[in-house]
């Protein structure tokens, strides 16, 4: 009798670990397509990533770099002031959208230019996102709006 609760101890564990690395791996690889990083524009030009891998970029859109195209596209550069990043954007942008303003965009870097399939601008006039603020303190180029 003793040798079958330890049987069923056993199998009861061998099933708990299977189950859980099996949940671990299917959590993992529904994620995989949700996780973006983020780069600095001096980044990007310092490393560019292969065309297939999706990334967040962010800066401050170039002044005299906007450029509004035919239908829905439309062109920019994002700096950080270190270096600037080509940005290329079919769809309608934010309402807050404007030059020497923060950004952020996910997409991909094809061929120099950042081809990206989501714009996000600031939401008030001191917001800037916190990887934009790293980024830019890190090229001594931050501004306190509050100072």
């Amino acid at each position: 009798m003793k040798t079958l609760k330890k049987r069923r101890r056993v199998q009861i564990i061998v099933v708990s670990v299977v189950t859980l690395a099996l949940a671990t791996g299917l959590i993992g690889w529904a994620l995989q397509d949700g996780i973006n990083f983020f780069r600095a524009p001096s980044e990007v030009i310092a490393q560019p990533p292969l065309a297939s891998e999706v990334f967040r970029i962010g800066g401050l859109v170039e002044e005299g770099t906007l450029v509004k195209g035919q239908g829905k596209v439309v062109t920019f550069s994002v700096t950080d002031g270190g270096a600037s990043v080509p940005v290329s954007y079919t769809g309608v942008l934010p309402d807050l959208f404007e030059e020497n303003q923060g950004m952020i965009g996910t997409g991909n870097y094809i061929d120099g230019v950042f081809v990206a399939t989501e714009i996000l601008a600031k939401h008030d006039e001191s917001y800037m996102p916190r990887e934009v603020v790293d980024a830019l303190k890190e090229q001594g180029v931050y501004v306190d709006p509050d100072s």
